[in-house]
């Protein structure tokens, strides 16, 4: 196709790293849904080069709720190009959204981790003749808010991180947290830390990181559902932003577009690198841009590196794929599977969300999603 064409072209010419503030990821279910996107020039202009194809009639998916503000702006875009077509993404979170996908009630499914071993077989089951893939679309930050009355400014590693979060240092001046902290005076006040209360990709992403980074210290299996005993759940990253919007001493982990609309203030994590990171969409593009993909045939699962101490990577990340069949597609839903799922990993789909805090996946890579979504059947 011309859009596909053009843009290989444009990959190759911008590097992997070109759009390196071109996305970042944004909030779970954010109660502001236009990313900051509201019908600009530009925003308009990337619609019409939406090809369109053969799509048609009504396109239901659903799942992951990371990538909730990235959805709204390409439906927004596509559908103002596509008349007669209609997007409908229910942000539910990344389990129920595999669940729906392998009982064939949607076209595609968003997930913040890769298809597991058993879901894959489940598919097949649905697919017919092919399987779920992991087409990576997103990705961007788990940021750690805090709030703690006298400090805006916080340093944490990963053991001290996972000894939080499994309640084994409950105190916030805790010498392990003063000893990152050198100068910053530390109360002596409980921490209130929030975990998801539902299955989460994102959950399971903090898992994976603990998991790489604090071996010692975190002995659980990284899965969607919370492994700690201990500690206060909230439904949704939005639930578990709110929390540490208003408690004094909690602590919590969400997307990082949460606390930039909420003003939460984020912990720079100390990597063992020359510098504790931030949690911004620049320093995730700096360690996503180093993933491979570990998938086989046409599957695109990234395998990234938590234990990275490069300079100003900022190691706790996620990727946001959306799940399709390879072939088995239902026939109904196929064309505008496509065209949608083109268009959003477009260069064009790419750079709109720009204010909606999300972090590029590398060209190369991408390059790879459209070429796979061009074969789908």
């Amino acid at each position: 196709m011309k859009l596909q064409r053009k843009n290989r072209l444009r990959a190759t010419a911008l590097g992997a790293l070109a759009v390196s503030g071109a996305l970042v990821l944004t909030a779970c279910g954010s109660d502001d849904n236009t990313g900051g996107a509201s019908g600009t020039g530009e925003k308009t202009t990337a619609a019409s080069n939406v090809d369109c194809g053969k799509a048609k009639g009504q396109l239901r998916a659903s799942g992951s709720s990371a990538q909730k503000n990235a959805m709204d702006l390409w439906v927004k875009n596509y559908m103002a190009a596509c008349s007669g077509v209609e997007i409908n993404y229910n942000s539910s979170s990344s389990g129920e959204g595999i669940v729906a996908f392998n009982q064939g009630t949607v076209g595609f499914a968003g997930s913040d981790s890769a298809l597991k071993p058993e879901e894959v077989a489940e598919s097949k089951k649905m697919c017919k003749t092919g399987q779920g893939i992991n087409l990576p679309m997103v990705g961007g930050p788990i940021a750690i808010g805090f709030k703690l009355e006298g400090v805006d400014k916080l340093t944490l590693d990963a053991p001290t991180l996972a000894k939080i979060f499994d309640s084994k240092i409950k105190k916030w001046n805790d010498p392990a947290i003063a000893k990152l902290n050198d100068g910053v005076k530390l109360p002596d006040k409980a921490i209130q830390a929030f975990h998801r209360s539902e299955d989460s990709g994102t959950t399971q992403n903090l898992g994976k990181y603990l998991g790489a980074a604090a071996p010692n210290d975190w002995k659980y299996e990284a899965e969607k559902k919370w492994p700690a005993p201990g500690g206060q759940a909230a439904s949704g990253s939005s639930g578990v932003a709110a929390q540490v919007k208003q408690v004094d001493g909690a602590i919590g982990y969400f997307e990082l577009s949460y606390a930039k609309s909420q003003s939460i203030p984020t912990v720079d994590i100390n990597t063992g690198g020359a510098a504790p990171v931030q949690a911004t969409s620049e320093n995730a593009s700096k360690a996503i841009a180093a993933a491979k993909i570990k998938g086989t045939g046409k599957d695109l699962a990234l395998d990234l590196d938590y234990t990275t101490k490069a300079e100003g990577a900022y190691p706790l990340v996620l990727v946001t794929y959306e799940v399709v069949c390879d072939s088995g597609n239902k026939p109904e839903t196929l064309d505008t599977v496509k065209s949608f799922l083109s268009y959003a990993a477009s260069d064009d789909g790419q750079k709109i969300l720009t204010e909606a805090g999300y972090a590029p996946i590398p060209a190369e890579i991408n390059a790879k999603v459209r070429e796979t979504i061009g074969t789908l059947s």
